[in-house]
């Protein structure tokens, strides 16, 4: 399927999705006003990505990606590279801060270390959002970031946006329109489709590697509907609902970790380049 340029980018930047994400989930004490400081906050760019976000992610669209996705034979990089790689993502329209994906990572990953966590867990704060090369592949943003959710099965209406899910064929299918749709009741998460992201594509390239917490975490940042709303409990098993709790952990870090005044990348490179070496090949296929 051939996309418009507009249908592609309908954001300025891939960073709106998550700035929008702060206003519905504002950090605790702090007003939702504080985290944006456009002159006028234009919500239709906003809207207009959950549309196409909510009209495309089906469960065809889904097999595509991970048909075309999952081979990584897109390019092989030593993590430090993919790193650079993924900084020519940078966020221009962000008001609130000017800092490079790369520093956005370090923040996250040093917030959790500061509170002492293990050292895995302080590596899945660095690598999180590394699933957002996939821009750099020629994806649009709604198949890049975005709220995810299960594909195969009715769309909750806790999903942000519910209403454009109208346009999405699966809606009307007749199997992927019914409450579970294709699944089991309460078959695991394992067994359940996600809609096609950054998390997903990281989770498939470094599954190999590390602790299942940190799997969860990566996997399933992006999935408010249940580690916010709990709209899918009817899928999640019990050893789900026991890794969620890593999820919920990891959240606030992902969200909240932003500060104007850069990390020490020269400091901490020492550090890094050997809690990577710890967990991870020299280089990764993408």
């Amino acid at each position: 399927m051939d996309f418009s340029k507009e249908e592609i980018a309908p954001l300025a930047s891939i960073e709106e999705w998550e700035q929008d994400v702060l206003q519905r989930y504002p950090e605790p004490h702090k007003s939702k006003d504080e985290f944006r400081n456009y002159e006028n906050p234009q919500r239709d760019t906003v809207r207009e990505f959950y549309r196409l976000n909510h009209t495309y992610q089906t469960f065809d669209f889904v097999q595509s990606k991970r048909a075309e996705f999952l081979k990584f034979d897109k390019k092989e990089m030593p993590i430090w590279e993919a790193f650079d790689f993924l900084n020519t993502l940078v966020d221009d329209s962000d008001p609130d801060i000017e800092l490079d994906q790369w520093q956005h990572l370090l923040q996250t990953s040093e917030a959790i270390r500061a509170d002492g966590h293990p050292d895995w867990f302080v590596l899945t704060g660095l690598l999180h959002d590394m699933g957002k090369v996939l821009c750099l592949f020629g994806e649009p943003q709604w198949a890049v970031v975005g709220d995810t959710f299960p594909v195969g099965c009715k769309h909750s209406d806790k999903i942000v946006y519910p209403e454009f899910f109208e346009a999405n064929p699966d809606t009307k299918h007749p199997i992927y329109g019914t409450e579970y749709g294709i699944y089991e009741p309460h078959c695991g998460l394992d067994s359940v489709y996600m809609s096609w992201g950054h998390d997903e594509y990281l989770y498939q390239m470094v599954k190999d590697y590390l602790p299942e917490p940190a799997l969860y975490m990566i996997r399933y940042h992006s999935f408010y509907a249940q580690h916010r709303e709990h709209a899918y409990e009817h899928l999640l098993n019990e050893h789900d609902r026991d890794m969620f709790k890593w999820v919920k952990l990891f959240n606030p870090y992902d969200l909240y970790s932003k500060a104007p005044v850069p990390p020490d990348t020269k400091a901490l490179k020492s550090y890094y380049e050997d809690l990577l070496a710890k967990y991870l090949p020299p280089t990764l296929k993408f």
